[in-house]
């Protein structure tokens, strides 16, 4: 059973990761970048703005401006990861990716699998931390553009050439593959009237 902390209002700007299950890079395996920028696409769609991202092989970071709307942020999220995790299972099915297509119906838990769950694509909780104030913001937008230059990953020298990321926007201004907004413009915004 995950550990859920609620976030309990329905507006702010969020520092929010989500993980693969078992950090299985399916989101590298399947060349499932695209699936996360629909997301982003349907995120902006209701409202809401994208003010930072980096996508890793097997986890998502963003820093995501949330404007008022009769749904929990916690439901938004969790609804994003079942879209995508559908969208993930069908490219994993059409590449013929039956060991991960095993493995990831077996960790399915038995309570979830009565409601149908088939497969478990995201570790079930995600992390989050609420962004008041620029110096923080900046902290947790630095943290995620260097993960991909971590010794641990190296998929970058630095975080101006990591293709998945919106530090090229950052660093130089200019947009990157996704079209972000930058999270000073927040400051002006009123996010809890759902009006903005």
């Amino acid at each position: 059973m995950p550990v859920k902390r609620t976030i309990t209002k329905n507006y702010g700007t969020y520092f929010i990761t989500f993980t693969c299950h078992k950090w299985l890079p399916l989101i590298n395996t399947i060349n499932g970048y695209d699936i996360v920028y629909s997301w982003f696409d349907h995120l902006k769609s209701k409202g809401h703005f994208i003010n930072g991202y980096v996508i890793m092989p097997n986890h998502v970071h963003m820093l995501v401006s949330f404007n008022n709307s009769s749904q929990k942020i916690n439901t938004i999220i969790g609804n994003g990861k079942r879209f995508m995790a559908y969208e993930m299972i069908k490219r994993l099915q059409k590449n013929n990716e039956s060991g991960l297509l095993k493995q990831l119906e077996e960790a399915v838990e038995a309570a979830r699998k009565t409601k149908n769950k088939l497969h478990e694509i995201w570790k079930l909780s995600f992390d989050w931390k609420e962004c008041i104030g620029k110096e923080f913001t900046w902290q947790k937008l630095n943290y995620m553009h260097s993960n991909p230059c971590t010794k641990k990953w190296s998929l970058s020298n630095n975080p101006f050439e990591y293709v998945h990321s919106s530090a090229s926007f950052y660093i130089s201004g200019a947009q990157g593959v996704y079209v972000i907004t930058n999270f000073m413009e927040m400051e002006d915004l009123d996010l809890s009237n759902g009006k903005v």
